[in-house]
């Protein structure tokens, strides 16, 4: 077939596409008209997910996986956009790895809202100025966020969703790589790419940032200087990435948590998170944890903080595989609770691999 045909056929596939994808748009607006008659939330996390598992075991052609979920984003973000113009609070300033999180898991249709601090996104969504919010809550190598956590304490938002991005890190700069005297980065990425910098540059300066993307920014305007941090924060304040992935892990991922009002329903494969604090009593944790063991409810996760509330008094924030209201975890959880002096379930949610 000659390569004018070839095209044409595109072209005809194009059109077919378009006048699809505004059949689905209309479908999606009478889904959103029942919702708001019905008081039901626009989005729904636990429906996206299933949708995107269908679509990608229906899937016989050429296109990956990873291709069918960031068509399916868009395509998902622009119904949203039309549906209702929704908010999303998340850790910035733009070109953080938070902000390309948030983008992989809302799209580009919908409205952003960068904040300056951890605390501030929470805010947000619980003065109800955003209607989600995005955070950090640990990397597969630097460990857990603390400043998420210890925000759990008193908020009185729930975990509706979690987005896994792969994180990897570039140098970027103005300069050739053997001018470079200084480098900006956050602390984080610091740590992750300890190795590579102790072997590539270890007469440089490391000046630590309060993100990624004000390294980038302070980079783009001193001399003899280079940044660490995404792609985008180099696209954005204009500097040439010298070298990708930089990192000393090759499976060096962050895992953020989207926060809302309300928790996600079953959706058949879930994680629970929550929060508890033990009675000042010998084996209190010991005890505490042992309905875990007995009714075999997979603890995949555990962390603690201090509480700041008494000296020695902690908080433990725990994952478990289940759903809040699966039988097993609701006893599970019942159990537990006989043993806290504080007990807290923060939110259940599609657990995404």
């Amino acid at each position: 077939m000659a390569l004018d045909e070839i095209r044409d056929k595109i072209d005809a596939v194009d059109s077919k596409l378009l006048e699809l994808l505004n059949e689905r748009a209309e479908l999606v607006h009478q889904v959103g008209e029942i919702k708001r008659r019905e008081g039901l939330a626009i989005y729904a996390p636990e429906r996206e997910e299933a949708l995107l598992q269908g679509l990608i075991k229906k899937s016989k052609g050429r296109l990956p996986e990873k291709s069918i979920r960031g068509i399916y984003r868009e395509i998902m973000s622009a119904a949203l956009a039309l549906e209702e113009n929704l908010s999303i609070a998340y850790l910035g300033p733009k070109g953080t790895w938070t902000h390309q999180a948030a983008l992989s898991k809302f799209g580009v249709s919908v409205r952003y809202s960068p904040q300056a601090n951890f605390h501030d996104v929470f805010e947000e969504v619980a003065r109800r100025r955003a209607d989600y919010g995005v955070v950090p809550i640990e990397n597969s190598t630097e460990g857990a966020v603390n400043h998420t956590l210890d925000l759990f304490a008193d908020s009185p938002l729930r975990i509706c969703a979690q987005v896994l991005l792969r994180i990897e890190n570039a140098i970027m700069s103005n300069c050739a790589k053997e001018d470079i005297e200084v480098i900006y980065s956050h602390p984080q990425v610091f740590g992750q790419c300890k190795n590579y910098l102790n072997k590539h540059f270890p007469k440089v300066g490391l000046v630590e940032c309060s993100s990624t993307t004000k390294a980038a920014e302070i980079a783009a305007k001193t001399p003899k200087s280079a940044a660490m941090g995404s792609p985008l924060a180099a696209q954005l304040h204009g500097l040439t990435v010298l070298e990708k992935s930089v990192q000393d892990s090759a499976t060096n991922t962050t895992r953020f948590l989207v926060l809302s009002e309300t928790t996600c329903p079953p959706t058949g494969n879930d994680r629970t998170s929550i929060m508890f604090s033990v009675k000042n009593e010998a084996g209190s944790l010991y005890n505490a944890l042992q309905p875990f063991n007995e009714l075999r409810v997979n603890m995949s996760k555990i962390e603690s903080r201090p509480s700041k509330q008494r000296d020695w008094d902690y908080f433990f924030f725990v994952d478990v595989l289940g759903h809040c209201q699966d039988p097993q975890v609701v006893e599970c959880l019942d159990k537990l609770e006989r043993h806290c002096s504080f007990l807290k379930i923060l939110g259940s949610y599609p657990n995404i691999d």
